[in-house]
């Protein structure tokens, strides 16, 4: 879908409802966001819903219990979703997904409230991060021939200021300000990469665990003694780039790598600066672009996650 295509489209908010509808519930049965239950569409007022299970459920992020009474749970189609109470109109949210995602090394708020108009920069801001959010996806676990490395994103000890310079002394990450992230890729398959606080051993040893399968072919990584252990659970090889070895047979950590320069290019051209904060989430924007770069509905599955 081009630009052109979505304007002609989606261009007012009743399209862009039923859109979401459709792609919240494709089969058709509309689903109560609180208990999962069925619920009915209220003739009375488009996309707008109402749950009478009287069922229970549990709020994981506040632990609390909630009831769809029989006397009726309300909801419209944004409840539950990236879009709900803002004063935002859904064909506008629907732009900014269309920019973030053809955008290869992504796309700042700054350019995207210049070319929108959205109003201002901590608008445009705002629903940048909350779509970053909904792109995510069980890219794991990871199967077949599995590259593993870390790097650190920040900027370079010699372009900072003396009094910050002077807060960051010694080597590793930890001194000089930078964030340490970690990432595995199979070979013609899904990214997973994530921050972490250390380079330890059992860190890298968690990260690989909980990503890829049991049973894989192959984990290659790079020399560094944090890997030493996956050696017993997988079959693990290495390069040794100290060496200046960097391919011996199908052993290589290039595609993870390939994954890392667009990560950077992005940060460094677009973004300039990132924070530890909300690194996570530009994680998520360029992890879901690299799994959907082959997928010709990728705004569909974008929606779909909001």
């Amino acid at each position: 879908m081009t630009f052109r295509e979505l304007l002609a489209r989606l261009s007012d908010e009743k399209d862009c409802k039923a859109f979401l509808e459709f792609k919240r519930w494709p089969d058709g049965a509309i689903k109560c966001p609180r208990c999962g239950g069925k619920a009915f569409k209220l003739g009375s007022r488009p996309f707008h819903y109402v749950c009478k299970s009287g069922a229970e459920s549990l709020d994981k992020r506040t632990g609390a219990v909630s009831v769809c009474s029989k006397n009726g749970y309300r909801f419209s189609v944004l409840t539950r979703t990236i879009f709900e109470n803002t004063n935002i109109k859904l064909p506008e949210w629907f732009k900014v997904i269309f920019l973030m995602f053809h955008s290869k090394k992504g796309m700042s708020a700054l350019q995207i409230h210049r070319m929108l108009g959205t109003g201002s920069y901590e608008t445009a801001w705002f629903m940048c991060h909350r779509i970053r959010a909904a792109m995510r996806g069980d890219a794991f676990p990871l199967t077949g021939e599995i590259e593993v490395d870390e790097t650190f994103i920040g900027g370079k000890q010699k372009n900072r200021h003396t009094s910050v310079r002077a807060k960051f002394r010694g080597g590793g990450a930890a001194h000089t300000g930078k964030v340490t992230v970690i990432g595995a890729i199979a070979r013609k398959g899904n990214v997973v990469a994530q921050v972490i606080e250390d380079t330890s051993a059992d860190t890298l040893s968690l990260f690989v665990e909980q990503t890829i399968a049991d049973k894989v072919s192959l984990v290659a990584t790079d020399e560094y003694a944090g890997y030493r252990d996956l050696k017993h659970f997988y079959p693990h090889a290495t390069v040794d780039h100290k060496k200046h070895e960097y391919v011996r047979g199908t052993v290589h950590t290039n595609n993870i790598e390939n994954f890392w320069s667009l990560l950077k290019r992005g940060v460094v051209g677009t973004y300039h600066n990132v924070s530890k904060e909300y690194l996570p989430l530009y994680l998520n924007e360029f992890s879901f672009r690299f799994n959907n770069r082959k997928n010709v509905n990728i705004f569909d599955a974008i929606i779909a996650g909001c």
